[in-house]
């Protein structure tokens, strides 16, 4: 089995050798780490460096590394070295490694191929006419490159070399006012980016907001401060226990811890008939029965309006003299107080109404009939007052 694995992993570096050696003949590269056995999430310093060896043409590159779930990686560096027809480059890249046991790392190396005329037309236009440069891309294979990753000491949260502060405004506070807490998380190493600091069995409320990362990498390493803001509140007094992170060290390949040591505050309680919303002591619930009374209220309400409606429909003389005693009609008073024949014309002409045709035509009659003694008509002037009023009605 183990002289099988061995011819499998001779073929593939045979294979890789020989695309390589394709292009043997135009450049050569070189990978270079300065550790191959790191321990987890410590840094590997890689170089890779590309050697135009064909002098008669116009070479470029791109490479970098591939991402992966078993590192993370950076560029630090590059250095180009454009000389004629004689491309050198160095590549830097600072790399972590999130997984232990043995990982690859994977290359993506592109070869640009062009000539000396496409590199002067490329640069014939002006500022508003570029002309683009026309290469030949192809994909260069480099064989990947194996890491056998260290495991970390158990329980460890930091890896590199790091020191911590802390500051507290205040040990002593009312109920419930903010204590702030801020811890600061400095050195060099992987960055000390935490899920969390303060210990899991407090009876405090604790407040925390995202921490603030200032990182920058180099060839020496990450260079780091990250600052936990965070605030404690409570509403009697309590402890902080100690806070405790394990930290290695793997250039020393020791373990460390890092600490804010206990801390007891101080808070003086407030009564709770000085607060405006109490906590502790919320008044008795009670029911209200004032709907009840309203909601009679609003059916004796509608009952009178129901009934005084059927009422109305069903007996109609009800409804007119009920109408008649609250709201009194004054052409009625008119029509009964007229004195003579034309005066009640003169008042039923002045309504303008249909309603008064047949008695008006009817007055007409009995005035032009007889001129002069209108009261000689056959219709007595009481009858077409009697008559007027039933046509108001």
């Amino acid at each position: 089995m183990k002289h099988n694995l061995g011819k499998f992993l001779c073929l593939v570096s045979l294979f890789f050798t020989l695309l390589s050696s394709l292009y043997a003949s135009d450049f050569d590269y070189h990978v270079e780490v300065d550790k191959t056995n790191p321990y987890l999430k410590e840094s590997v310093l890689l170089t890779f460096d590309v050697n135009q060896s064909n002098h008669d043409m116009v070479l470029l590159f791109d490479f970098d590394l591939k991402k992966s779930e078993s590192y993370t990686f950076q560029r630090v560096d590059i250095q180009e070295k454009d000389d004629y027809h004689a491309m050198q480059i160095r590549y830097t890249y600072l790399i972590y490694p999130l997984k232990k046991g043995s990982i690859t790392i994977a290359f993506a190396l592109k070869q640009k191929a062009t000539t000396d005329e496409s590199v002067a037309y490329s640069f014939s236009g002006d500022r508003d006419n570029v002309k683009g440069l026309v290469t030949k891309d192809t994909d260069i294979l480099v064989p990947p490159l194996r890491l056998d990753v260290k495991a970390l000491p158990k329980d460890t949260q930091l890896v590199g070399d790091f020191t911590l502060e802390y500051r507290i405004k205040s040990h002593q506070a009312k109920a419930y006012e903010p204590l702030p807490l801020e811890i600061t998380l400095h050195g060099q190493g992987y960055p000390p980016v935490l899920p969390h600091l303060l210990p899991k069995d407090t009876l405090f409320t604790s407040f925390t907001e995202k921490p603030l990362i200032k990182s920058y990498a180099t060839i020496t390493g990450t260079q780091s401060t990250v600052t936990y803001p965070m605030a404690l509140s409570h509403d009697k007094s309590f402890v902080l226990k100690p806070i405790l992170i394990k930290a290695f060290n793997p250039k020393e390949q020791k373990s460390y811890l890092l600490s804010v040591p206990q801390q007891a505050f101080s808070i003086a309680p407030i009564h709770t008939a000085q607060l405006l919303d109490p906590v502790d002591v919320p008044p008795s619930s009670t029911v209200d029965w004032s709907w009840i009374a309203h909601l009679f209220e609003y059916l004796l309400l509608f009952g009178a309006g129901y009934f005084t409606a059927i009422l109305s429909q069903k007996y109609p003389f009800w409804r007119r003299s009920k109408t008649a005693l609250t709201h009194p009609n004054p052409l009625r008073q008119k029509i009964a107080q007229a004195p003579s024949y034309k005066a009640l014309l003169q008042l039923l002409l002045a309504q303008d109404s249909q309603v008064f045709i047949p008695t008006i035509e009817r007055l007409e009659s009995s005035i032009y009939s007889h001129p002069i003694h209108p009261s000689h008509t056959s219709i007595p002037l009481s009858t077409l007052k009697k008559e007027a009023l039933e046509q108001l009605k």
